[in-house]
């Protein structure tokens, strides 16, 4: 079933949240889709203007709506991630996305609720969620880059005339997240105290976590024996930390880093132990496996589906 992230965010508020995916080729779709009908777990099909440059926005709409045939209990939301407006109205006009996030974290308060606000109008006409953000985060996704001086908290002080100002659906917040592989290298994870006054503020609004990967130092470890050369100090956001998130209304939490490490993972082992093997899809079997087992373990564990 198809919903808004506004609607699915009704049910979960304060209960659990829901893992929104970045997705890029069919693999992760096909991983997705069998894992949540497994689960029996709603969640959001994310991508970025990235994304829909490398696989183009009809084919990665198609195998969706390809995979929503194929596992027909699934509960879900389909979500551009990280857009501007090029990407946003696109996507609006064109249709298949049930919610849009417009990233106008980067500039000033008064530019970012003017911004917001005409995404707002579009996408509400059309029935469409808008997800907005305060705070930004450092890190590497896809082509962004924001270096650790340029990032900054979500001021509570500014959340409730933003949400007002603008009519968004959800708010993304930076309290101590990054994007990409490189996470917490000074160790200093989520800032509750930012948490619970935004909380406080906006009680009962669904806020969104960016940068919720784990990035697990046994993946790390195994890449890196199979040839890899990632850095071992990364810490993503850690089971108890997203638990103690939810009730203080964390309703979102975004996904990509941990696939990413998955898919290096299976491959570069798979050729280490395989050197004679060519083919794609053997890889790619076993990663769609592994993809399900991990995906349905964080949802029974960490985000409290169960």
């Amino acid at each position: 079933m198809l919903l808004t992230t506004k609607q699915l965010f009704l049910k979960c508020y304060g209960r659990y949240a829901v893992p929104a995916v970045n997705v890029f080729f069919m693999e992760e779709i096909h991983g997705l889709f069998a894992a949540a009908q497994e689960a029996d777990a709603p969640f959001i099909v994310q991508t970025t203007p990235f994304a829909r440059d490398y696989a183009h926005a009809e084919m990665l709409l198609s195998m969706i709506g390809a995979a929503a045939r194929i596992y027909p209990r699934v509960v879900y939301a389909v979500h551009m991630d990280h857009g501007y407006e090029e990407h946003i109205f696109d996507a609006i006009d064109k249709g298949g996305y049930t919610s849009v996030m417009i990233d106008a974290s980067h500039d000033d308060f008064e530019t970012n609720v003017a911004r917001t606000r005409a995404v707002v109008a579009a996408a509400h006409a059309k029935g469409i969620s808008v997800e907005a953000e305060l705070g930004v985060l450092a890190g590497v996704e896809d082509d962004l880059t924001v270096d650790a001086a340029h990032s900054f908290y979500t001021n509570p002080r500014q959340v409730e005339d933003f949400v007002n100002a603008t009519d968004c659906d959800s708010l993304a917040i930076a309290v101590g997240t990054s994007h990409g592989a490189y996470k917490f290298s000074g160790g200093q994870g989520l800032q509750f105290h930012i948490l619970e006054e935004i909380r406080r503020r906006l009680p009962g609004f669904p806020l969104v976590l960016h940068g919720g990967s784990n990035v697990a130092p046994e993946v790390i470890e195994r890449i890196n024996a199979a040839g890899g050369r990632l850095k071992t100090d990364a810490k993503g956001v850690q089971e108890d930390e997203v638990r103690k998130a939810i009730p203080l209304g964390i309703c979102k939490i975004n996904i990509a880093t941990d696939t990413r490490l998955l898919w290096t993972m299976v491959n570069r082992e798979f050729f280490r132990d395989r050197p004679d093997e060519f083919a794609p899809t053997t890889p790619g079997k076993i990663f769609m496996e592994e993809y399900k087992k991990v995906y349905v373990k964080k949802v029974r564990i960490v985000w409290l589906l169960r």
